[in-house]
């Protein structure tokens, strides 16, 4: 079915939240006591993650499938993702009945994978292709022109944008306070796309605030740029947000209506995460962690303020746990590595403990005995009770003449040793 309309408009947002009555939960927009206090605003929550798939993604992915008619589906779907979107994808190919090929990266984590297989069953097939989503895409689109499938693209799109702006119309609607901020995660931008096209219109003096993780800054550099640009190389791990691409409408879309684009280190956002489940018994993915953890970001202009932030997904891994707590440890200066090159001796090692101050503690130790050399190097791991006991611990190192490399600020060699 061929699009006739050239932009996402209000009207056609709310023709897909017919379509998804029934289909979504029209998921809470909670206020937050603990984060209101600590940033002196009214913080509120709007919980996707507590969406039928754990995401806003099945809003896209069903609005786009329910609008193409029976010619249009006879050849099936295909689509490529990082996760969520697969699995709004095969949630709509079982509800609809209709066969779907998923192609995602190799590394998407294994419950995300697992959750696809959930919620589609037996009318989807996965196929797992290449280290990002880019390298699943390309694949998708080979296999779209060999089998004849319609395309449902994870964010480029004007019916998977409108089907994302639901979510908007769902925080306008709940809300029975006037929003003067808005923060959204941005990926590939249909998500930020389709809640600017409502807030624009219904709440214009809203602040549209989205967020990008520092390692895939591709709409904030594509903005910039005043086009749409292609990272050449960007950090995966905020595995919902990192694409290499914005798309040409969600570009269009986003550089007229975003107030502003923050990009938040991907440690902040493991520290976000941990803070959310531990304090607020909130399991959040790390694109779905992006918006709390902007808020720092923004403190000193939301005081007083009524923000809403978007959780937008809750499909974490828990096998990824040590690599959040690794980056967060590693971002809050609470983690430093080294390598010790210490005299082949006896007591040599009992004298470098007596460096230590009383809370610092050995997370890491690495050491192999060289044969007739004088010093062995050893990689050692030390884990500190606060940030600001790393300056004395350097200092109490440097008196006692410790020969050491530091690790922490080497990119190369500490991703190669650590």
């Amino acid at each position: 079915m061929t699009t006739v309309h050239s932009t996402a408009t209000l009207d056609n947002i709310f023709l897909a939240a017919d379509r998804l009555r029934g289909v979504i939960n029209h998921t809470p927009l909670v206020y937050n006591a603990h984060l209101s206090e600590q940033y002196e605003a009214n913080i509120y929550l709007k919980r996707e993650d507590l969406q039928t798939v754990r995401s806003y993604k099945i809003r896209g992915a069903y609005n786009k499938m329910a609008s193409l008619g029976t010619e249009a589906l006879a050849g099936g779907v295909v689509c490529a993702s990082a996760g969520n979107h697969a699995q709004g994808v095969a949630y709509a190919c079982r509800k609809m009945q209709v066969k779907g090929a998923i192609f995602m990266p190799t590394t998407t984590p294994a419950q995300k994978i697992k959750q696809v297989r959930l919620f589609g069953k037996e009318w989807v097939d996965i196929l797992l292709v290449g280290d990002t989503y880019d390298d699943a895409y390309r694949a998708s689109v080979e296999y779209q022109k060999a089998n004849n499938a319609t395309f449902v693209h994870p964010f480029d799109d004007l019916q998977v944008i409108e089907g994302q702006g639901t979510v908007g119309l769902e925080i306008f609607k709940d809300a029975n306070f006037r929003v003067d901020y808005l923060l959204m995660a941005i990926g590939g931008g249909g998500l930020a796309s389709g809640i600017a096209t409502v807030f624009k219109q219904l709440s214009p003096k809203t602040k549209l605030i989205g967020v990008e993780p520092a390692g895939s800054p591709t709409m904030h550099d594509s903005v910039k740029a005043g086009e749409v640009v292609t990272l050449e190389k960007i950090d995966k791990f905020v595995d919902g947000a990192a694409v290499g691409r914005a798309g040409n409408l969600t570009f269009d879309i986003c550089s007229k209506n975003l107030d502003n684009i923050l990009l938040i280190p991907e440690g902040k956002v493991c520290s976000t995460i941990l803070q959310l489940y531990n304090e607020e018994a909130i399991v959040a993915e790390p694109a779905g962690a992006l918006t709390v953890a902007a808020l720092d970001s923004v403190k000193d202009e939301i005081k007083g303020k009524n923000v809403v932030a978007l959780i937008s997904g809750g499909n974490n891994d828990i096998t990824r746990t040590e690599e959040i707590k690794e980056r967060s440890l590693l971002y809050e200066g609470l983690k430093h590595y080294f390598i010790i090159r210490f005299p082949q001796r006896a007591g040599a090692f009992r004298e470098f403990l007596n460096v230590l101050g009383p809370n610092d503690d050995i997370a890491r130790f690495e050491y192999i005995k060289k044969t007739n050399k004088e010093q062995g190097p050893a990689l050692i791991g030390i884990e500190l009770k606060c940030r600001e006991d790393f300056e004395p611990l350097m200092s109490r190192m440097n008196e006692n003449k410790v020969v050491y490399e530091y690790l922490n600020d080497q990119p190369d060699l500490f991703q190669f040793l650590v």
